[in-house]
Formats: structure tokens, C-alpha cells, sequence
């Protein structure tokens, strides 16, 4: 992201370890230019990177994680948070810069009125940390969350300061059966297959199979062609019932986009049928 030019980058994430927070720290020399902000939910991590500060000359803007629903990182709401965000408010290294609040579990609820409701708790949980937290002198410049299922809700809140939303410009199978919204958002990732067996009636085989696209969230569905029916993956090989002839190309939607995309080095992007340009995805296989 900063060699793409954007010049302020939450890791919404823990960084822990000493080699991953030296190069965290190293990212964040390039302030002013460039502000890197981490995320923490745990006080042996707050004082791991005050002390690794220093020597960077860096003051690291700090997100207090808390959860609100997820049930994965984060401390709880409330006081726990509070306890926290002092800690890292001692800290001379640090810069307290608010609170993270994401509750990826509610993306992917399919009735609206569901998702609402979750969210209304959720958001109620945030609220009243970030109030508390005010009243003891500690104010959240920053309070960063929601995703492509439920922005809306964060959005109209007046709590949330910055969205995270990030399926929505490829969206996928699995936030298309997401109801009520967000259904402004249209398919634009897609990997291309080709039959390449028929000898079955009644079923084709494609070269697109595990290696090709991420399938926990659900099968690929094959865009435009509600007749075919992909069943099954194996790592070279999708299974679709009711067949096409060999050669044929097909364009499936992932079930998954995030981790589909991890698969490959490169995007082809197409418009009205015409290649216009290879975009690198350069951090993919970034897990060190």
C-alpha cells in the first residue's frame, strides 16, 4: 500500500515478534509522510513495541482491539479496553490513537433485519467503550471497523470514524447471498476455466479446482449460466454437472474472494472483452 502511494495504513492486525515488529517499526520511519498504525489487544505486545521504538526514533500510533461479537482477537468492551488503552497511553513509544471494532462474523449474515440487530448490540458495545474512554481523558481519534456486509450500519452510527469494508469491489459467491444490501456491488472477480473432459455423460470437468479457488465458503458458481452447476473440487479439477463441450471457456465466481486472490500473481483486467492491463498482487504469499 505505501509503495502504491497511500500514505495512511492501519495493519489491522497484531504485530508480535521481534523481527515482524522491527519491520513494522521500519515501515513507520517514513513519517510524516507516511502514518502506520497497528493494533494491540495484549500488554506484554504494548510494552514489546514501546521498546523496540526507540531505536527506530518512531512514536507508533496504537488501535486498542476490542471485541464486539467476532469471538477472535480483541479485548472485551468496557473497562478491559480501558485498562489497555492507559497501558498503551504510558507508554512513551506509543501514541494511543483510538479502538478497532470489527465484527467480521456479522458480514455474512443473510437477513437484514438479523444482521441489524447484531449490529445495533455491536455498535452499542463500541459506543459506550469510546464514551468511557473520553471520560478518563483518553479520545478516539480513531475508531476503524465494519466490512462490505455491514457498513451501513457503522457508517450511519456517528461512532465510527473510518470503514474497512474490502470485498466490495470483487465481491463473491458468498457475499452475493448477503440480503438487503450489498447488492449495489457487482461480480468483478473471476477465474477463467476450460472444460477439459466430457467422457462422463451429463458431466464436465474443468482445470480449476483447489489451486484455483478458494472453496470454504462454498463452491464457485459459473457466471451467467444458471443451467451449469459446479459440485465439486479437487486440487486440479471442478467437477460441474451438466456438460460442455471440451475447449469450452467458462468465468467462475469464486466462493471466496481474499483467499482466492492469494493464489495468483497477477489480475488481467478486462473490459468489454479486451485485456487492458496486468496488475501485480504484490502481497500475496506475504506470511512470514
Amino acid at each position: 500500500m505505501v509503495y502504491g502511494g497511500v500514505r495512511n495504513v492501519l495493519v489491522s492486525n497484531q504485530i508480535v515478534g521481534a523481527g515482524k515488529i522491527a519491520r513494522l517499526m521500519g515501515l513507520a520511519t517514513q513519517a510524516p509522510l507516511v502514518e502506520i498504525m497497528a493494533c494491540v489487544d495484549d500488554p506484554q505486545n504494548v510494552r514489546d513495541l514501546d521498546r523496540a521504538a526507540p531505536a527506530f526514533g518512531v512514536r507508533l500510533p496504537v488501535l486498542v482491539e476490542i471485541d464486539i461479537g467476532m469471538n477472535r482477537c480483541g479485548v472485551k468492551p468496557g473497562e478491559p479496553a480501558l485498562a489497555l488503552a492507559r497501558e498503551v497511553a504510558a507508554q512513551p513509544g506509543l501514541r494511543f490513537a483510538g479502538v478497532r471494532a470489527y465484527h467480521g462474523r456479522a458480514q455474512h449474515i443473510l437477513e437484514l433485519d438479523e444482521r441489524r440487530a447484531v449490529m445495533e448490540v455491536a455498535i452499542g458495545h463500541v459506543r459506550a467503550t469510546v464514551d468511557l474512554l473520553k471520560r478518563h481523558g483518553l479520545d478516539c481519534g480513531t475508531v476503524s471497523g465494519a466490512g462490505t456486509g455491514t457498513y451501513a450500519f457503522e457508517a450511519a452510527s456517528g461512532v465510527y470514524t473510518e470503514i474497512q469494508a474490502g470485498s466490495y469491489p470483487f465481491m463473491d459467491v458468498d457475499y452475493k447471498r448477503v440480503r438487503g444490501f450489498p447488492s449495489e456491488f457487482e461480480d468483478a472477480l473471476f477465474v477463467l476455466a476450460t472444460v477439459m473432459s466430457q467422457a462422463s455423460p451429463g458431466r464436465a470437468v474443468v482445470d480449476a479446482g483447489l489451486k484455483a479457488l478458494a472453496v470454504d465458503a462454498g463452491m464457485p458458481v459459473v457466471y451467467d449460466r444458471p443451467d451449469l452447476q459446479f459440485q465439486r473440487a479437487s486440487d486440479e479439477h471442478g467437477i460441474l454437472k451438466v456438460a460442455d463441450p471440451v475447449g469450452a471457456q467458462l468465468w467462475l465466481i469464486p466462493g471466496h474472494c481474499d483467499p482466492t486472490i492469494n493464489l495468483y500473481d497477477w489480475y488481467v483486467a478486462v473490459r468489454r472483452g479486451r485485456v487492458e492491463a496486468l496488475w501485480p498482487i504484490t502481497a500475496r504469499g506475504a506470511v512470514r
